[in-house]
């Protein structure tokens, strides 16, 4: 099967043809006028692009799905049209021989194809906003118990019992109201994590056999909970138990997916982080920019709740098993269009944190390109089970 990244080139190569060559035998070979050559010829390349994409393009990726919406495709075509037009007439002076006509028209080909480029992203990130801020209005999720906390853990003998037995206080109230399961994951720590999580009253202590990193440990409980509502944080709790509560009321509301914002609006921090490890949080944001459509306050925030049913299909594609599976998620959930809020979180940064900024930074950057590869590729379902009553805004 060939890859959709092959596709869309194989396009975009036929199309470039398709808009040269006709502009040549318009305007040298017929004697048309450039100006009236070249519009038309952009408008047959234009229409060939549509159909073409349309038709090969893997269309259940958000990147192209832009070719269903023939009036922002017409408007973006219109004004790149006319840029192409006005770069081309300045660049020759209105009557080039064929060189100066082809080295013209490559030139306002890439000013043209820039224009389109940042306006499809806008017309494509209008939509994945109005998809993400609609609650679908799904009937109650399914699962044995309200909620679950996945809690991945690494070389955290000595303190899981303490977080366990925290998140049992804190959320005591849910345990007395439909029902708590608390799911401790160890990702193949040298030391007894799983046993100690155990002993201090863990519903499950998974124990992976090897150190897959924190996206494998979430993927693991996440698939292995039971809950109507599925949340993860971490083992440090660098955002209190009680936090969850609010998480919890949001996905019960209706949301797809709640997500915790460091940079939201309404976010407390007890304890600043350092200002390498600050740096490095924006400059991942940054980064995803080239993955994800949406504009999110904050990815990696290591608090999220999902729908049940949203978290299995969600974590049923994931393969990313590093910190980069964060941004992986926010990806499918574009892709599936699913909904999500961003909430504001108390933050006590902890100082035994895992995470080393520049080992991890050129980790996460090898990841993205790897997740925006596999979308390409159509490596990810694309006709996913579906969650309860479809997609959000349907």
């Amino acid at each position: 099967m060939r890859s959709a990244l092959g596709r869309f080139a194989g396009v975009g190569l036929a199309v470039t043809a398709v808009d040269v060559v006709l502009l040549v035998l318009l305007y040298r070979g017929l004697g048309w006028p450039l100006a009236a050559a070249d519009l038309v010829a952009v408008a047959v390349a234009a229409a060939t692009s549509y159909v073409g994409n349309r038709i090969l393009t893997f269309h259940n990726d958000p990147f192209v799905r832009w070719v269903y919406q023939p009036g922002a495709v017409a408007l973006v075509v219109i004004v790149a049209g006319l840029a192409d037009l006005g770069m081309l007439l300045v660049v020759t002076g209105g009557s080039p021989g064929l060189a100066a006509l082809v080295g013209a028209k490559v030139l306002a080909l890439s000013v043209a194809a820039v224009i389109r480029l940042v306006a499809y992203r806008w017309v494509l990130f209008q939509r994945v906003r109005r998809t993400r801020q609609v609650r679908p209005g799904r009937p109650v999720a399914p699962g044995e118990v309200r909620l679950s906390v996945v809690v991945p853990a690494y070389g955290e003998q000595e303190r899981i019992a303490s977080t366990v037995q925290r998140l049992r206080t804190e959320l005591a109230s849910v345990g007395t109201d439909g029902g708590l399961e608390i799911i401790v994951v160890d990702d193949g720590s040298p030391d007894d994590t799983a046993g100690e999580a155990a002993r201090a009253g863990a519903d499950q202590a998974i124990k992976l056999p090897a150190n897959r990193g924190k996206g494998g440990a979430v993927r693991a409980g996440m698939l292995a909970a039971r809950g109507r509502t599925i949340a993860f944080t971490d083992a440090d709790l660098a955002y209190s138990p009680d936090q969850i509560l609010n998480l919890l009321v949001e996905v019960e509301r209706g949301w797809d997916m709640v997500v915790g914002s460091r940079r939201h609006t309404g976010t407390t921090t007890l304890v600043k982080a350092r200002r390498l490890r600050e740096i490095g949080g924006r400059a991942i944001n940054v980064l995803t920019t080239t993955l994800l459509l949406g504009q999110y306050r904050d990815t990696q925030c290591g608090l999220k709740a999902f729908r049940s049913d949203c978290a299995r299909l969600l974590f049923g594609q994931t393969r990313i098993d590093g910190f980069a599976f964060d941004i992986e998620l926010f990806h499918l959930v574009e892709r599936y269009e699913l909904s999500v809020l961003e909430v504001p979180v108390r933050v006590e940064n902890s100082e035994r944190s895992t995470v080393k900024v520049a080992r991890d930074a050129i980790r996460l950057t090898r990841d993205l390109i790897r997740v925006r590869r596999w979308a390409k590729q159509g490596v990810y379902a694309e006709y996913p089970e579906a969650v309860s009553a479809g997609p959000a805004g349907s």
